[in-house]
């Protein structure tokens, strides 16, 4: 653990957040941690902050991913990241506050027409392609990982799972992601590269289409084999497009 902090100490910054801001209000809870907003108070501005606890993550490795994927690669569809933390046993994300909040929250509400879906799938698309040109695989594409600015902006988050390939390294085999959005050959093991995003994407049309992804209903584990063992899913409510 005492490694672990202090390889974690050289790609955080040394201050105190705790200094500046004020007002925390918790506003989500994910699988490795909570999310609050805050307020900067130099500058009055509204900021979010994902506190992840050290001790509580099965793989802390994934920590530095949150932090590196979002400092090495700013893009306009990705979601902006302004400094990073260690606050005693946590790791605090400093980033963009989106007020629309997760596209999960449309699709379980509403139902998104196909101009808002193509709106959605082309700003994705947007971060994937400068993602994958660089090298990295996100591997958690979902509505939960898409969030929404008041303008209209879509933005990628949640890069705890990304993986690096590089020309030595052009295949990735482990499983990793959620399981309903994941790809074939993640589930089994098989080597895969970016296209296993592009796929998870597509669930997510499916997802914001029908209002969950395929097999929701299964527990994940026989979701998973079916994902694997079936042809490619397809939309329950097709007669509405």
């Amino acid at each position: 653990m005492k490694q672990f902090r202090e390889a974690l100490r050289m790609v955080v910054s040394p201050d105190d957040p705790r200094e500046h801001l004020v007002n925390f209000v918790k506003i989500g809870e994910g699988s490795t941690g909570i999310v609050c907003t805050a307020t900067d108070r130099s500058t009055g501005r509204v900021v979010a902050v994902k506190k992840m606890n050290l001790h509580k993550q099965q793989r802390r490795e994934l920590l530095f991913n949150e932090v590196v994927i979002m400092r090495d690669y700013p893009h306009h569809n990705i979601v902006e990241m302004y400094a990073s933390y260690l606050v005693e046993e946590e790791l605090w994300v400093v980033m963009e506050y989106l007020e629309g909040g997760a596209l999960t929250d449309i699709v379980t509400h509403s139902r998104m027409d196909e101009n808002q879906i193509a709106t959605v799938c082309q700003q994705c698309l947007k971060a994937l392609n400068f993602l994958h040109s660089q090298g990295v695989i996100h591997r958690d594409i979902k509505t939960d990982s898409i969030l929404l600015a008041n303008d209209g902006r879509v933005k990628l988050s949640d890069f705890g799972f990304c993986a690096q390939v590089c020309p030595d390294v052009q295949k990735r085999k482990s499983l990793v992601g959620t399981p309903y959005w994941m790809a074939p050959e993640v589930i089994s093991r098989l080597p895969y590269g970016p296209e296993v995003d592009i796929w998870s994407l597509g669930i997510m049309v499916i997802e914001m289409v029908d209002g969950e992804p395929p097999f929701f209903n299964e527990p994940p584990l026989q979701a998973m084999r079916r994902i694997r063992d079936m042809p490619p899913p397809k939309l329950k409510n097709n007669h509405k497009l």
